[in-house]
């Protein structure tokens, strides 16, 4: 049987040799990025969508034919009012 030579008995010897230290980059050479505008546009869609998304949704057209309707004195009457707060009722205890 042969046993060739492995190396020298400490086999991290080389490892321990005090080298020069190695300078970094210098201070001036910071990293940067750059967004394009379409980027820039995109992300600000996105953003939008999330916000319509997320908001409740509010028919302005509806609500000044509600409020029309309000004003005008022959609109409120006793059947108006009863139906108006039945389906008060009904959203408030989910009847």
């Amino acid at each position: 049987m042969t046993i060739d030579k492995l190396g020298s008995i400490n086999p991290l010897q080389h490892y321990n040799r005090p080298e020069k230290a190695v300078k970094s980059a210098s201070k001036g050479d910071q990293d940067s990025i750059s967004v394009s505008s379409e980027a820039r546009a995109m992300g600000e869609l996105y953003q939008v969508s999330e916000i319509v998304k997320n908001t409740d949704d509010i028919r302005l057209d509806r609500i000044e034919e509600v409020r029309r309707k309000l004003e005008d004195p022959s609109y409120m009457n006793d059947a108006v009012i009863n139906i108006v707060a039945d389906k008060i009722m009904e959203d408030v205890f989910k009847v």
